[in-house]
């Protein structure tokens, strides 16, 4: 089938600018969603009259067809030289319905058309994401069960602050990516409008019932009310792809943490040799491999978003061929969101926490000092005063070479506190004292561990 347009210009494209201006290298992962916008045109286009009932008809069993064949053998699809998926469905129409496949296109543009294709897409490919984040969630909440009450030290500014436990670590990235799949949710709700109907700018000269339209598709939010807009917005495309970009920044934060437990000098825990490699020098080496490609892959999807914003950000309205540079980066992100979030799910799975060694190291650092200065406020001690005392109780302890809690005149130092000391500083009290909603405490752990699998 020649080009729509060809009437208009007089002979063929040139070589190098035909392989330039083709896009079914990667539209064809539109197949799907453009025999299933062709199908619902090709019913409303019957239903105003435009075309005869079994001309609708005909042209309905010829996308499904087509369609099925093409699940059971994509082959001529990826053999096709036609110049995007739009042109090859209506070619390939043509070769088993006849000249009748000529009228699909009637009242309709490329660019409603292609604009439906990818809204219909991202309601897919959104609906998996959504469960890749929620699969990911379920690990991090059945690891934060099995250490709900494992030390491990906390960091701020990468120097030990405080203690927590290991579960709470891992409820940490279970609310991030919960706020990704409100993210996820709202990018779905923004896509759900139908532009097709739309034409190429203009709203289509037909009379389509655009809001049956719309239900057919599935489209919650019915037709898009405004024919410009509706050809020109990838606003849903930036917003998926800023989901992408939320979801790499906090599994790659996730990564930054785990790269730094698995060292030797922190030796916190050991990823499963299923997520880790060797060296081909060194035979000893375990090298986080896994987590390592999930932190680098986060600055490729945040390039995606970024080389999306370039494009759009000055095209004037309504479509332009700038547009047909969506596709790619969309797909790469929400491909490689996917598998970091399968990789990161099979790593947490299989990871395994050294206690003995976590525990130790929540016992040093001096840890325990702001309870220590907490402990004081509790005798009426101002705050400041007694961070103060206690900031020399630690400058002595260091100088001595001892942690805060093994410091022997800290009974001297503090004579309101008549308490047993060592038991008050303790790694065991000063996680059970942070009992609040959203503490650290093992028995608030497992009060959000029981929450968090109701919700999921």
């Amino acid at each position: 089938m020649k080009p729509l347009w060809s009437g208009r210009l007089a002979g063929g494209l040139d070589a190098a600018f035909a392989k330039f201006n083709r896009s079914l290298p990667f539209d064809r992962r539109l197949l799907a969603d453009d025999l299933r916008g062709s199908v619902a045109w090709a019913r409303a286009l019957g239903r105003a009259a435009v075309i005869a009932p079994d001309e609708a008809e005909a042209l309905v069993a010829g996308l499904e067809q087509l369609g099925t064949e093409l699940a059971a053998d994509p082959s001529a699809l990826h053999l096709s030289d036609a110049e995007d998926v739009h042109s090859f469905v209506e070619a390939a129409l043509e070769e088993r319905i006849g000249p009748l496949a000529r009228k699909l296109h009637t009242g309709r543009s490329r660019n409603d058309q292609v604009a439906t294709d990818i809204k219909l897409f991202l309601k897919r490919e959104l609906a998996a994401l959504d469960e890749a984040l929620a699969t990911l969630m379920r690990a991090l909440v059945e690891l934060a069960e099995r250490e709900a009450g494992l030390p491990l030290p906390g960091y701020t500014h990468m120097q030990r602050a405080q203690p927590i436990t290991a579960g709470h670590h891992a409820l940490a990235y279970v609310e991030m990516l919960a706020r990704d799949r409100s993210r996820v949710a709202a990018a779905l709700e923004r896509a759900d409008t139908s532009p097709l109907g739309a034409g190429a700018l203009a709203g289509t000269a037909f009379p389509i019932d655009r809001d049956e339209l719309a239900r057919d598709l599935g489209f919650a939010g019915g037709p898009a009310r405004n024919s410009l807009d509706a050809v020109a917005d990838r606003d849903h495309v930036l917003d998926a792809a800023f989901a992408c970009c939320t979801v790499l920044v906090h599994l790659s934060r996730l990564a930054e943490d785990w790269i730094f437990f698995a060292t030797s000098e922190a030796g916190f825990l050991a990823l499963a040799d299923e997520v880790s490699t060797g060296s081909s020098l060194m035979p000893q080496k375990k090298n986080p491999d896994a987590l390592e490609l999930v932190r680098g892959k986060a600055g490729r999807v945040i390039g995606s978003l970024q080389a999306l914003l370039v494009t759009l950000k000055g095209l004037p309205l309504a479509y332009d061929k700038d547009m047909q540079e969506d596709k790619e980066p969309l797909f790469d992100a929400l491909d490689t969101t996917r598998a970091c979030l399968a990789v990161t799910a099979r790593a947490v799975r299989g990871v395994r926490f050294d206690a003995e060694r976590c525990r130790a190291a929540a016992r040093r650092g001096h840890l325990a000092a702001t309870d220590l200065a907490d402990l004081l406020v509790r005798q009426g001690v101002a705050f400041r005063d007694a961070h103060e005392r206690v900031g020399a109780a630690v400058r002595e302890a260091l100088e001595r070479g001892l942690e805060l809690q093994d410091l022997d005149r800290l009974p001297a130092l503090f004579p309101e506190l008549d308490a047993n000391l060592a038991e008050a500083l303790a790694v065991e009290s000063t996680l059970a004292r942070r009992a609040c909603v959203g503490g650290t405490a093992p028995e608030r752990v497992r009060i959000e561990v029981e929450r968090w699998k109701t919700k999921l």
